[in-house]
């Protein structure tokens, strides 16, 4: 089986001839390259990123830290770290980097189930972008998560300190690092100001 490899802004994409991988095999695949950030697209091409860097780190702890101090004190859901696969119904399987789901929507799933990439729609996902990513990357992906069910999608550019919030049948709003972020009925009850939390 040979691949055609490309690579542009620091990520690698390789494209499999005929079917490509399976689901067990693309999962096995992850399994076996697990300090890569790994995702497939609707057409099957496999996206390879590196891990990122200190700042990205420490901010993405920060923002998901907050989201699981909530869900502890509200218990309405489960929280996911970026490891999370989500596997989309055209296909695609991506990790956002923050992720949140109802806990009736978990609970459907088997114990085998929870143990593979998971097949359900999050109602809320957050995109970090880090300093080589670019925002329409980024936002290409959110809107393939919100035209299958996702409510509720934050793409924060710590760069430009600002905030795409993405919500069901509206317009995307812009928030400033300097306003506070709420979860709305997503997320009753979440709040946070990233002036205060993303410090360099």
């Amino acid at each position: 089986m040979t691949a055609t490899v490309g690579q542009q802004e620091g990520i690698l994409t390789l494209s499999l001839p005929g079917k490509g991988m399976t689901d067990d095999e693309f999962f096995e695949f992850c399994q076996l390259n697990r300090n890569l950030k790994i995702e497939r697209n609707a057409e099957g091409q496999i996206i390879i990123m590196s891990p990122t860097g200190g700042q990205t780190g420490t901010w993405n702890l920060e923002i998901s830290a907050e989201l699981s101090i909530w869900n502890r004190k509200y218990k309405l859901g489960r929280a996911f770290d970026s490891s999370t696969g989500f596997k989309l119904p055209n296909g695609a399987e991506y990790g956002p980097d923050t992720s949140w789901m109802l806990l009736e929507k978990w609970n459907t799933l088997t114990k085998k189930e929870k143990q593979k990439f998971i097949r359900i729609v999050p109602d809320f996902i957050l995109e970090l972008r880090s300093i080589n990513d670019k925002v329409e990357r980024i936002q290409e992906k959110i809107e393939e998560f919100m035209e299958f069910g996702c409510r509720l999608a934050w793409l924060i550019d710590p760069y430009e300190r600002r905030t795409f919030v993405y919500q069901e049948d509206e317009n995307i709003r812009i928030i400033l690092f300097e306003e506070t972020l709420t979860g709305g009925t997503i997320l009753p009850g979440f709040e946070v100001k990233l002036s205060d939390l993303l410090v360099e």
